[in-house]
């Protein structure tokens, strides 16, 4: 088993995190000849290349393994510190959807927020596996129930989505109800290209998914509220829909039991007290929030 040289170790991850040897060399107070040389000497000692040198730089595959180590044992030493003298507060970076972010995980995170310096990286559900397995985040909100290596996973529940649209966009364009035909030619609002849920939907009514025109809304809040303003029909959960829905400013096109998207938490397999308490107050919240999980459709 290798020895680790630590020092070699945040030069990696500082030059993969901030593009270039010289913003290292200023993050780390050394010289850019300094990172370099570290970062040789650890390449040296695996055999292997672990950066590419280009603008800006990044780890190649036998260097992200390293990236990911190197972040996991700051976490574990700034850890230790703190039961030793006083510290900054441990900061645990997080991979989570946009309607999450919106919904339900910021409250049950408020609590934390004295004590843990929360970073939230807002990513699709079905991408962010991605950030873990490359050592961005230290945990995530995720579609995805295999565990990334190095990570457990256990499931959180279920967000229910449901097609929603304004009155007045319902009654100018579902007058005879949200059939096959209506379907094909109502404009859409979908979250991005590779959102889907609109498209299940419209699959599972006999609708083409390619023909309605589209409007894309990357952000959940200005997602829901393209919705509410008529620029199209829009798949939303109902923790987002229920006050506006109470209002008059939502209907449902549909009472049928519209799509389910299961959530899992994968968290990187060490603990530190930081990383066991933001997942605590997660487990806590989508309890809360969510649907139990008893399978998906769709």
């Amino acid at each position: 088993m290798p020895d680790w040289d630590l020092g070699q170790l945040r030069a990696l991850a500082a030059a993969a995190d901030l593009g270039t040897l010289d913003a290292a060399a200023r993050a780390l107070h050394l010289t850019p000849s300094a990172v370099s040389q570290r970062i040789k000497a650890l390449e040296q000692s695996v055999g292997a290349v672990l950066l590419r040198r280009e603008r800006p730089v990044r780890p190649t595959a036998a260097g992200e393994p390293l990236v990911r180590l190197a972040r996991q044992l700051d976490a574990l030493t700034a850890d230790a510190t703190r039961h030793l003298a006083e510290a900054p507060a441990p900061r645990v970076a997080l991979a989570v959807n946009g309607d999450s972010l919106t919904t339900w995980l910021l409250p049950a995170l408020a609590p934390l927020a004295g004590r843990v310096a929360i970073q939230l990286l807002r990513e699709d559900q079905d991408r962010s596996a991605a950030l873990l397995r490359d050592g961005s985040v230290m945990a995530a909100v995720t579609a995805e129930a295999t565990a990334v290596q190095g990570c457990t996973a256990e499931p959180l529940g279920v967000v229910r989505y449901r097609p929603y649209a304004a009155p007045a966009f319902r009654d100018r364009w579902f007058a005879e109800g949200a059939t096959a035909g209506a379907l094909t030619v109502a404009p859409v609002v979908v979250f991005d290209a590779a959102d889907r849920l609109q498209d299940r939907w419209l699959e599972r009514r006999g609708a083409d998914p390619l023909a309605p025109p589209r409007h894309l809304v990357p952000a959940s809040a200005d997602f829901a509220t393209a919705v509410r303003l008529g620029f199209g029909w829009g798949m939303l959960p109902d923790q987002q829909s229920d006050d506006d829905v109470a209002a008059g400013r939502l209907v449902l096109l549909d009472d049928g039991p519209g799509v389910d998207v299961p959530l899992f938490w994968q968290q990187w397999s060490l603990r530190t007290a930081a990383l066991d308490a933001v997942a605590a107050h997660v487990r806590r919240g989508a309890r809360a929030a969510l649907a139990p999980l008893r399978g998906s459709r769709g």
